[in-house]
């Protein structure tokens, strides 16, 4: 199955999934969005994927894993694949995400002070008045 060259090395679409623990049906849909490339096929039409692809599959999981949308990842991945990038606009990219990062933290501590709030007016009792439902209706 795998040749000497590393890059040639043949993997299945279970053992990519397996290696960088990215669903198979995640990896068609990278593949139908042109995020990944298309792979090879075996004669029996089955994908076979090279080294390169397991190493791009894997540099897609730990930017969503980050956080990263797909078209930020696209980007990432059309600076690699041209070559035409610096390190600085590669960390302009990273600080900006990092900017939504926050944003998005700040929103979840807002929400788990209101939630918070919601749970500690409601007395958990066997009636239908429930104080949470009422706030709810309020916002």
């Amino acid at each position: 199955m795998a040749s000497k060259n590393p890059d040639m090395a043949g993997y299945a679409i279970g053992q990519m999934s397996r290696e960088t623990g990215v669903n198979i049906e995640t990896i068609r849909y990278y593949e139908r969005i042109a995020l990944m490339p298309e792979p090879d096929r075996t004669q029996g039409g089955n994908r076979q994927y090279n080294s390169s692809q397991l190493k791009r599959l894997s540099f897609i999981k730990k930017c969503r894993s980050l956080g990263f949308k797909i078209e930020e990842i696209r980007a990432l991945l059309q600076m690699v694949d041209r070559q035409d990038f610096t390190c600085n606009q590669v960390h302009t990219m990273t600080i900006e995400h990092l900017e939504n990062v926050k944003k998005k933290l700040a929103d979840l501590k807002r929400m788990e002070k209101t939630l918070k709030s919601m749970a500690s007016q409601c007395s958990r009792g066997d009636v239908p008045e429930c104080p949470i439902i009422e706030t709810l209706f309020k916002m």
